[in-house]
């Protein structure tokens, strides 16, 4: 996907204008698109709307509280990846929650699909939201009657393909992994301040991700999401109960580890064993899978991405072009 058509979200370099450059103003004559799309179609409750028409009340407690929940799903050459995993795992959070989905599984399948043909795209990523719908301004959930279910499809590149050749700088931010015992990670909630707080302390180091601890001091995820280190040959990553999601794509490496004949165990990993590994890379279902080469300024490795991650890369590369449901039935 290059990067000229698609909204481009975290890319990791800013360029000053020279002195002779025509600097354009802040506020734009007319809005720009935010989903990258032209004549973008949005899905709110079984109708279509136009993105500068497509608004939800001021008093839905996805917006009042975070109540609610949400998957990010990509789709490749006509085909959405990993669907029925995405879908299976927002159930789990809707009933985790105490959320009723307003729909069946098919009948959001279908949804997500129409919405992809109603924007006329191959290649792209879905924010699927579940939100607890309109009540009143008090916190009970039970004054939510009717849960609301929002679709968008964009054009986006998390980091321009430089990044993915070259490999990313991290760094470890002060702001914790939440506990799993206050908010289980498991649960893909709308309440993201945890990882935005971790996001800003990145943007302040000048790095282009943070590394999230856990209450005990061990890595827990990246804000990118899951977070690999390989060392003499094997991979490791922390385990679901370190406070690391339970990532789509973090199960696809599992996958094309045992394909390759690499060993990967679930263990706690600290700071140090990320300093030393002789390779890193992060996977999140936006970000794909990307290498890191810095952290905390020092260099992983060589300082560039390393034949394990490259293998990887490659190999998730090609399951996107070849595997995933339809959108064209």
């Amino acid at each position: 996907m290059k990067t000229t058509d698609a909204t481009v979200l975290d890319e990791p370099k800013t360029h000053e204008p020279t002195a002779d450059a025509v600097v354009e103003p802040a506020i734009e004559s007319r809005p720009r698109p935010a989903t990258g799309v032209k004549e973008a179609k949005i899905y709110i409750d079984g109708k279509f709307y136009s993105e500068a028409n497509a608004k939800v009340s001021v008093l839905d407690h996805g917006l009042l509280y975070g109540d609610g929940i949400f998957e990010g799903i990509r789709f490749y050459s006509g085909r959405v990846f990993r669907l029925e995993e995405h879908l299976n795992r927002l159930w789990d959070s809707a009933r985790s929650i105490c959320l009723e989905i307003p729909m069946t599984m098919r009948e959001m399948t279908e949804a997500v699909l129409e919405t992809i043909r109603q924007n006329h795209l191959r290649n792209g990523y879905i924010r699927l939201l579940v939100t607890r719908g309109i009540g009143n301004l008090g916190l009970n959930p039970t004054q939510c009657k009717s849960p609301s279910v929002i679709i968008i499809v964009a054009t986006i590149v998390l980091y321009h393909q430089d990044v993915y050749r070259k490999g990313l700088s991290i760094v470890t931010c002060a702001t914790r992994r939440s506990n799993p015992a206050a908010l289980n990670p498991a649960v893909k909630s709308l309440n993201y301040l945890n990882n935005v707080m971790a996001r800003i302390e990145a943007n302040l180091a000048g790095a282009d991700e943070a590394l999230m601890l856990n209450d005990a001091g061990n890595v827990a995820e990246c804000t990118a999401d899951n977070v690999f280190v390989v060392k003499r040959g094997q991979i490791f990553t922390p385990p679901i109960t370190a406070g690391a999601l339970r990532g789509i794509t973090r199960s696809i490496v599992f996958e094309i580890a045992a394909e390759l004949g690499i060993k990967v165990s679930e263990t706690d990993i600290t700071r140090h064993d990320v300093f030393v590994a002789d390779e890193c890379f992060l996977t999140g279902t936006a970000a794909e899978i990307i290498p890191v080469v810095k952290a905390d300024g020092r260099l992983i490795g060589n300082g560039k991405p390393g034949p394990i991650t490259t293998r990887t890369m490659a190999r998730f590369r090609e399951m996107t072009r070849e595997t995933g449901t339809p959108i064209l039935a």
